[in-house]
């Protein structure tokens, strides 16, 4: 029996370890960096050791401390969750080494898998199809467009696409850097890149006794920079093609006896449909083995959801000993699950950093508990207050539907999104609820180049249009004009701006997602007066919220405010407002064709030097944030003139990094030019 298990791990899948550990009566230890002092992860553990410093490197992914950290508190057992050292088979040898238990598989198999290249070599010897491993050094033309991968890595780190062959240098020692800083492993293959494809899973359980489970299949084709953003369970193409699902469970049970495999992991395969010709047209659909994940999945909750096994009860159970039954339960009803997290799609997809002032899901079924009824399950690895880190990787929160059928699944959890109160950063919330709602993933009809295909412009449209943009900062000006009367200290119960003669009316101006809105208003005895809303009255107001009639519809909008942010929720969708001040000061201005850092983070190449002349769109410098990288690129033509940072200097987001003036020449760029 195990008694303790520290979870070697941070945020939400620290949590939803603890969660069954509590549930089973199973002690708890958490460990975590210097930025993650105060993270809800340790707070829910019996016990939490700190590992000093606040990289990966010096942190998460430190062997030594973390064993030590489990010798410390009695802990007995190690369960390593999923990235950081999670398939690190000299971690898991480690760990047994010092007399605990492993909570995964064995370290062969974990090093078996670790190597693509070699994973690959073994699928194809035990009869599973695979794609050809191609040697960096050896790729042509022909062999374009590429896919540069990490073989020690996952989850879009260390992975390019390479179209043209003199990118392709550049590209892989990119991907090595990538792979060197998340995973501690350099080493990059390439393998032929399939520009659409079905990314299809199947979860596989084994026992030390000779019983495999291949539990079932997962979709997780919509995809941004290769790291998954939706999955489900079951796979709309799989419940289509006849035999299919049998084809891929016993690939993939050939693929974990192959390797004497224990324990849950995932076996990733990549399938492509084409239409038939003939008397049996129809969908054809070939598949090839990806890679092998010996962990526990992110995506692991739309199994639970369409099983009713806790996978991670499982875990504990295998790791003890146990034997499984000799067939796993049948699927039921069907679960969908997407990623929340504090990115721009937008703009590139740029991680976000900061605080983290309210997170609610109102209405939520469960938290890292299965759910067998419709509902919404939230695992979340943050709340309120919350600080998302530069260090790790930004997502907030895992929202899981399960109802039984497809449709109401996807309907459900656009709800709850919708709804959900998330205020402090930029997140893809308003893309997930447009993914939801397409009509091509209600169809099932997805593959990995689903915003190619479809556009972020239409799938990260705003929930909230221009007309409910501007009622909420109609909302957040009464809000905060009640705000004003139950602070002020006399005449409490009068309207701000209350005259007992005609006045001006009130004024406030705010800037939201859809432009700058001048809301003016006069509050009489006969009611709320509003320029251009000659339709909207007045019912009740306060602090946090105001209700408003327009034309007879009665609307509540709730309002939070944060320093100059005001964040307002609606049936017509959440909005993000911030207040201008009335006058603005001008040493906040910046320099036109300024650089300014897009996020915190480090500055790790620069690709100009002051003089050098530009293009807009050109690489000025690159930095290292959530463990990917990012390039700057000119605001326009022209030449350098200032260059105010060096590889090493971590900035914050905001700061000026450098000038172009358009205008210059510059005696060294004209030498340049003329040589």
């Amino acid at each position: 029996m195990i008694h303790s298990v520290l979870v070697a791990n941070r945020g939400e899948i620290a949590r939803r370890v603890f969660a069954t550990c509590r549930r089973t009566g199973v002690g708890t230890v958490a460990v975590f960096s210097d930025p993650d002092a105060g993270a809800p992860h340790v707070a829910a553990a019996d016990a939490a050791v700190r590992l000093p410093g606040a990289t990966p490197a010096d942190t998460y992914l430190q062997i030594e401390r973390i064993v030590a950290a489990a010798q410390a508190s009695g802990a007995d057992a190690i369960h390593p969750g999923y990235g950081f050292l999670s398939e690190n088979a000299d971690f898991a040898r480690a760990v047994q080494d010092a007399g605990l238990t492993w909570i995964g598989p064995p370290a062969k198999a974990i090093e078996l898998m670790g190597s693509k290249v070699e994973s690959k070599r073994i699928m194809a010897d035990a009869g599973v199809p695979v794609l050809a491993e191609l040697d960096p050094d050896a790729v042509t033309e022909a062999d374009l467009p590429v896919l540069v991968k990490a073989s020690a890595g996952g989850g879009g780190r260390g992975m390019r696409v390479v179209r043209e062959l003199s990118a392709l240098a550049g590209e892989i020692e990119a991907a090595r850097r990538e792979a060197r800083s998340a995973f501690g492993d350099p080493t990059v293959f390439c393998e032929r890149y399939l520009e659409t494809g079905r990314h299809i899973e199947v979860q596989v359980m084994a026992d030390g006794h000779g019983t495999v489970w291949a539990i079932g299949e997962r979709e997780c084709s919509i995809q941004r920079r290769h790291q998954k953003v939706v999955e489900e369970a079951p796979s709309p193409l799989v419940q289509r093609t006849p035999g299919m699902r049998d084809e891929l469970f016993r690939a993939a049970e050939l693929a974990a006896t192959a390797i004497g495999y224990e324990g849950a992991g995932t076996v990733e395969f990549l399938a492509r449909a084409s239409e038939a010709t003939g008397d049996d047209a129809g969908e054809e659909v070939e598949f090839y083995f990806l890679e092998m994940n010996t962990r526990l999945q992110v995506e692991h909750p739309v199994t639970e959801c369409t099983t009713g096994l806790d996978l991670v009860e499982l875990q504990l159970q295998v790791a003890s000993g146990a034997q499984l039954p000799p067939e796993p339960p049948e699927a039921r009803g069907h679960s969908i699950e997407v990623r929340l997290y504090a990115e721009d799609p937008a703009h590139n997809w740029r991680p976000q950093s900061g605080t983290v002032e309210h997170i609610e899901l109102p209405g939520t079924t469960a938290e890292f508990e299965i759910l067998d009824r419709t509902g919404v399950r939230l695992d979340s690895g943050v709340e309120d207050g919350s600080v998302v880190s530069v260090f790790y990787d930004p997502m907030l929160a895992k929202v899981i539907s399960y109802a039984p059928t497809r449709a109401q699944a996807a309907q459900v959890l656009a709800s709850a999104l919708t709804r959900m109160r998330l205020h402090g950063l930029t997140t893809n919330r308003d893309l997930l609820v447009g993914v939801l709602r397409h009509p091509a993933f209600l169809a099932g009809d997805t593959d990995t180049a689903f915003f190619d295909t479809h556009g972020l412009g239409v799938l990260a449209r705003p929930l909230a249009d221009t007309d409910a943009e501007a009622l909420s900062a109609l909302a957040a000006a009464l809000a905060d004009a009640a705000a004003n009367r139950a602070a002020a200290p006399v005449n409490r119960g009068l309207p701000s701006g209350w005259r007992n003669l005609p006045s001006q009316p009130q004024s406030k101006q705010y800037n939201g997602i859809h432009g700058d809105h001048d809301v003016r208003y006069l509050l009489t005895r006969s009611g709320m007066h509003a320029d251009g809303y000659e339709n909207v009255t007045l019912v009740d107001s306060a602090p946090d919220h105001v209700v408003l009639d327009i034309d007879g519809v009665r609307r509540r909008f709730d309002v939070a405010r944060y320093g100059e942010t005001v964040c307002v929720d609606s049936p017509l969708g959440p909005v993000t407002l911030t207040a201008l001040p009335r006058f603005t000061d001008p040493s906040t201005a910046v320099a036109e064709g300024s650089l300014l850092a897009p996020m915190p983070g480090a500055v790790i190449r620069l690709g100009a030097a002051p003089g050098d002349r530009v293009e807009a769109g050109q690489p000025v410098l690159w930095l290292e944030a959530m463990k990917m990288e990012h390039a700057v690129r000119a605001p326009v033509s022209g030449v350098l003139t200032d260059l105010s940072v060096e590889v090493g200097r971590q900035v914050d987001v905001g700061a000026v990094l450098a000038v172009v003036d358009p205008d210059t020449t510059g005696t060294e760029a004209s030498r340049e030019e003329s040589a």
